[in-house]
Order: structure tokens, then C-alpha cells, then sequence
């Protein structure tokens, strides 16, 4: 794939993440203004978060990071593709329909493992009941997961990265439909789960028959190109386990304090906003491009993408950071203070929020290393790195919650990203060219730093002048509206100023793409 095309397919993939966070947002501003911070919501929370759990294993996590550079390997070299991802696709179906099935069973235990804090009230059965009907959207999401790896790696990006958007429009229309007709919205919240994985399941689907891809589930068979998988796969899996063990440490210190789940829930979809657009389009563009120049014996490629990857993941993430930190309070009182999530839990979830928006650039710059091994399919280094990272996690989250309560679990989300991110990047130096930084990359994002201090500057002085405006009814909205304004064109002026970027040339690569497509 060439850079014009790399980098064009992180802005498809980034606009249709963007569409799915937006919506996401629409559906957790009802959510909360419906619910708030009470038994309901965090019922529903950890019930769709198990099935969101497993899906790092099977999903986008481990199972696709070994997937997709096995598949791009025999689309590059012709070894007979369509039957090897018939014989994957096969395979995890038939683990999955058997997990879900033991899930249906322990889900009282696996409610125990998420948030043990709700034993003795009614949060616990709310959940295990709910955790059931959600549970087998894993099925649905992790075959549709595979299903965009395969369209991924054949450079189709639009279907696969515009399917989580029907997760958010069913949810949304969920609980449209519970205020029409008077019905409970945990009820018509958490049925919508498993009804949008068959429909994400659907769309990728048909995108992968259109494309010479007719993926049907058979009687799974043990090939010696599925056990390689599985050999490459397990390692990741456990790297991945790590990682969910981290999310388990935070939501048990969470569940001993009251609310605390679904503040954390919501600082987490406001991070996850800028998170998504740029960390997942250079996770799912970056990897089978890796891959096929590895494959090639493309090193030069392979350093550009990698470096042109972590360039456009700076431009956008630090200064995402930076207001996330700057900025919290007017960003979460207007997003989420409104019916019962009143202002004593739009503070608490600021101050999260805050934490967070401190670790995004760690979270995104490990979307934009990981590819180094996986590429290589080193699955085993990175989940040595997970290790120590889940140590850190687990000392910060538990022995801080004595001192800073359920804030410790933020602050152990956003230190472990860093370390695993300063680990990465250390094992990366006995990889040769491919993974050296270029002057290029070194200059700008000297500039993209410079950039996001003015705009900071620009955010503080702006907050300043409004003042309570930002916090008044009806006017706040566009109060808001103003104060990122400023922020969005004091930094991307800076920006050009500077020279941290071009965006004469970036327009004109679009405009090369397209008639590249």
C-alpha cells in the first residue's frame, strides 16, 4: 500500500470510527440523563463489559493480530486465501458457540470476577441476568471482527469500519423505543446488544461475499495452518488477558464505590472518542501494510508507514490530550449533567476524565508500535511487556484506592499505558531500519508540542473569559461550542505556522487517493 493510500485509509477508517463515537455519545447522554449513576446502569455496564472482555481475546484483539498477517502473507503471495479463512472463521465460531454456552452457566461467578462490590445488592442479579442475554453478541462481533480483517487486508476499509456504527444507532433506537412505549430501559438496552452484533455480523458479511469472500461456517477441522495460527495467536491471547485483568482490577476497586463504575464509564467513552478515530484506523491500516512489505522484503516501506503512522497519530492525539486535561469540566457538565446525573457526578467524572485524557497519547502510540512485533509475529514480547505493565496497574489501582478511592483505577489505567508504552518502544531498537524514527517524524512532532502549548494557552485564556457561561442552561452548548472552536483553530494555525504540518499537502494527497481507488 502506498503512503497516499495508507494514509487515506486511516481517514476512512477514522471517519466512520468518528461517526460510531458520535452516536456513542448521543447513546451515553440519554443513557445517563435516564439512569445516572444508579443500580440500572451499572448493571447493565458490566453485563455488556463481559462480552466486551472476550472479545479483546477473539475480536480485534489477539485471535485478529495473528489473523491478519497470516492472511495478508497468502493474499500477497496467492497461497490459497479463501480456504484458509474458511477454516478460521470455521474454528472460532465453533469456540465461541462453546463459550457462550459455559457462560450462560457461570455468569454469577463471571459477575463475581467483574464487581464483586455488588454482592448483597441488587445490582448483582440485575446483572447476571443482563450479563446472559448480552453475552452472545461475543459470537456475532468476533466473526464480524474476522470478517473485517479479511476485508482490511484486501485494502476494502468502508464496510468493516461503518459496522460499529449500527451498535450505537440500535442502542440509540433501543431506548427511543423504551420512552415511546413506556418499557424499561435496561430491558430494551441490554436486548439491543445482541441483536446489533448479528447485524454488524451481516454487513461485513455481504462486504466480504461481494469481494470473493464466501466465509460459511462447516465442521471445524485442526489444519496444520490453524494450529500455526493458534502456536502465533496464544501468546497475544495471554497478552491480552493481561490487559483484561488490568480493566478487572479497576472495576473491582470501581464497584466499592458507589457510582463510581459509570463515572468511569463515561471519562472512559470521552477519551475512547479521539482514541478510536486515530488508534484503531492505524491499528487496522498499519498492520496488513506491516505486514505485506515485511513480506516483501520492503524495509524502506516499512519504516514510512510505520513513521508516517506515528506522525499522524501526534497531530491528533496530543492535542486531544491537552484539552482533555485542561478542560474537563465544562466538556463533561454539558455533555452528561442533565436529569439524574446531577452535578456532584459530572465533578467526579471530570476529574477522571482528566486522568485519562493524561494517558492518551500512550494508548494511541501502543496502536502505532504493537504492529512492530505482530508483523514479525512476535506475539510473545509483547505480553512479557503486558506482564510488568499489569503488575503496575494492579499496585497503583489497589494500593492507591486507600488514599484516592476509585481515582487510583484512572490513574493506573493511564501510568501502566505509558510503561508499556516506554517498553515497546525499547524492544523495537533490535529491529533494524524499519522501526528507526525519521528526522522528518522528530521535527514535527517538536512542532505538533509547540502547536498544542499555544492552543492550551488559547483554551485557558478562553475558559477564563466565559466563565460561568459555560455552565448556564441553554447557553452552555454554545459556549462550548466556542471554546472548542478556539481550541481547534488556534492549534491547527499554530500548527501551519509552525510547520508541524502541511495542509496544502495533505489535501492534495486526498485528492491523489482518490483517483489512485
Amino acid at each position: 500500500m502506498k503512503p497516499i493510500r495508507l494514509v487515506a485509509g486511516f481517514l476512512t477508517v477514522g471517519f466512520w470510527t468518528l461517526m460510531s463515537r458520535i452516536l456513542g455519545f448521543v447513546r451515553d447522554i440519554v443513557f445517563a440523563a435516564k439512569l445516572g449513576d444508579g443500580p440500572v446502569a451499572e448493571a447493565f455496564l458490566i453485563a455488556f463489559s463481559l462480552p466486551n472482555m472476550f472479545r479483546r481475546f477473539f475480536a480485534e484483539g489477539a485471535f485478529n493480530m495473528a489473523f491478519v498477517p497470516m492472511f495478508s502473507k497468502k493474499l500477497e503471495t496467492g497461497e490459497d486465501p479463501k480456504t484458509f479463512a474458511n477454516d478460521a472463521f470455521s474454528g472460532l465460531a465453533g469456540v465461541l458457540i462453546i463459550l457462550t454456552l459455559l457462560a450462560q452457566a457461570a455468569m454469577p461467578w463471571l459477575v463475581m470476577a467483574m464487581a464483586s462490590g455488588f454482592r448483597g445488592d441488587e445490582r448483582f442479579d440485575l446483572a447476571v441476568d443482563f450479563g446472559r442475554i448480552a453475552f452472545p453478541y461475543i459470537l456475532f462481533i468476533s466473526l464480524a471482527a474476522l470478517l473485517s480483517g479479511v476485508l482490511n487486508a484486501t485494502g476494502r476499509f468502508v464496510a468493516a469500519a461503518a459496522a460499529p456504527v449500527l451498535l450505537n444507532i440500535i442502542l440509540v433506537s433501543a431506548m427511543v423505543m423504551a420512552e415511546i412505549t413506556g418499557g424499561d430501559f435496561g430491558t430494551w438496552l441490554i436486548w439491543g446488544v445482541p441483536i446489533a452484533g448479528i447485524a454488524q455480523m451481516m454487513l461485513v458479511w455481504t462486504a466480504a461475499f461481494r469481494a470473493g469472500f464466501r466465509l460459511v461456517p462447516r465442521r471445524p477441522r485442526l489444519t496444520p495452518e490453524l494450529k500455526r495460527l493458534a502456536k502465533i495467536a496464544a501468546p497475544a491471547m495471554l497478552a491480552g488477558g493481561v490487559v483484561q485483568i488490568n480493566l478487572l482490577v479497576g472495576r473491582q476497586v470501581a464497584s466499592y464505590f458507589e457510582g463510581a463504575i459509570q463515572y468511569l464509564n463515561l471519562a472512559d467513552r470521552l477519551y475512547q472518542l479521539p482514541l478510536g478515530v486515530v488508534a484503531i484506523a492505524i491499528g487496522v491500516v498499519l498492520l496488513p501494510d506491516l505486514s505485506r512489505r515485511l513480506a516483501a522484503g520492503d524495509t524502506t516501506g516499512g519504516q514510512d508507514a510505520l513513521n508516517r503512522a506515528a506522525e499522524f497519530a501526534l497531530l491528533l492525539t496530543l492535542p486531544a490530550s491537552v484539552a482533555l486535561v485542561l478542560i474537563p469540566e465544562p466538556i463533561v457538565s454539558v455533555l452528561y449533567q442533565r436529569g439524574a446525573f446531577g452535578e456532584q457526578a459530572a465533578a467526579r467524572t471530570a476529574i477522571v476524565t482528566a486522568i485519562y485524557g493524561a494517558g492518551l497519547p500512550a494508548f494511541v502510540l501502543q496502536k502505532v508500535f504493537q504492529p512492530l512485533y505482530f508483523a514479525r509475529h512476535d506475539t510473545k514480547t509483547p505480553f512479557y511487556y503486558a506482564l510488568v505493565a499489569m503488575v503496575l496497574n494492579a499496585a497503583i489501582a489497589i494500593g492507591g484506592a486507600i488514599y484516592f478511592g476509585f481515582y487510583a483505577a484512572a490513574w493506573a489505567t493511564t501510568l501502566a499505558g505509558w510503561a508499556m508504552v516506554a517498553l515497546l518502544w525499547a524492544g523495537s531498537r533490535s529491529m533494524g531500519e524499519a522501526a528507526v524514527l525519521d528526522a522528518r517524524l522528530k521535527r514535527r512532532a517538536v512542532r505538533i508540542l509547540a502547536a498544542c502549548a499555544v492552543m492550551g494557552a488559547c483554551l485557558l485564556g478562553t475558559e477564563a473569559i466565559l466563565g460561568d457561561v459555560l455552565y448556564q442552561d441553554g447557553i452552555r452548548y454554545v459556549a462550548l461550542l466556542l471554546l472548542v472552536g478556539v481550541g481547534i483553530v488556534s492549534y491547527f494555525a499554530a500548527a501551519q505556522v509552525l510547520g508541524a504540518t502541511n495542509l496544502g499537502e495533505m489535501h492534495r494527497s486526498m485528492r491523489r487517493a482518490r483517483k489512485v481507488e
